[in-house]
């Protein structure tokens, strides 16, 4: 897969997308990320990304010149054939679920839009946004934080990103419910002991348990995912 981010804060994606998973997710060329400076697409010479909103209100709104010259250079570079999915980064988009998560982890190409200031000139989301996306029911300080949520959510789907692949089936909210409690070594811990079941190798009844915990933890902490 490969992602492009466009941002006008690329340290803030570049740092936490190097290390971990992420970073050997590209190293073994599973994943072809790159970061890109909007302002690299300005044509004045004090690259400016932003201005007043027509209408008048408060901040700023950024322009739409850079982003679509952005857009269009990087979808040309694409490799032939391969068809890219724009996402602009927006607390007014489709909340990110792991259903989401799953769906992008199928494309191919994918740009990431930052947004910053008062969000972007509409036009940008009209004419060549496919999806806006919001990590959850808040305001960040800008978009490059939540577009490194989104692409490590999408990330890590991808065959061989994981140690075992098996793993993300089993995380939260990929059944729809959320994973159940665990525990390693030692089996005590100042007199706290782990559940028995899991000591007794019976794979039928550990399977139980941490279906009826799951639902249990559900049920505590996320009710609405039932309903």
């Amino acid at each position: 897969m490969k992602i492009d981010i466009l941002t006008l804060f690329p340290e803030i994606c570049r740092a936490p997308l190097s290390e971990s998973m992420m970073k050997r997710a590209q190293e073994n060329k599973i994943v072809d990320l790159r970061i890109h400076n909007l302002r690299d697409w300005t044509t004045d010479k004090h690259h400016i990304v932003d201005d007043a909103p027509f209408g008048g209100g408060q901040g700023m709104v950024m322009k739409p010149e850079p982003i679509f010259a952005a857009v269009e250079e990087l979808q040309q570079s694409a490799i032939k054939n391969q068809k890219s999915k724009i996402i602009l980064m927006s607390p007014g988009g489709r909340r990110l679920d792991q259903k989401l998560a799953t769906e992008l982890s199928q494309e191919s190409h994918l740009i990431v839009i930052c947004g910053h200031y008062e969000g972007v000139d509409h036009r940008v989301i009209e004419q060549i946004v496919d999806l806006e996306i919001s990590i959850g029911d808040y305001v960040l300080t800008n978009g490059a934080i939540a577009a490194v949520v989104l692409v490590d959510a999408v990330a890590r789907l991808l065959p061989g990103v994981l140690g075992h692949e098996q793993s993300a089936h089993d995380d939260s909210f990929s059944a729809g419910l959320l994973e159940a409690p665990q525990y390693t070594r030692p089996a005590e811990f100042r007199g706290w002991k782990i559940p028995e079941v899991l000591l007794s190798g019976n794979h039928a009844e550990i399977a139980k348990w941490r279906k009826e915990q799951a639902l249990k933890r559900t049920k505590q902490n996320r009710p609405d995912l039932l309903r």
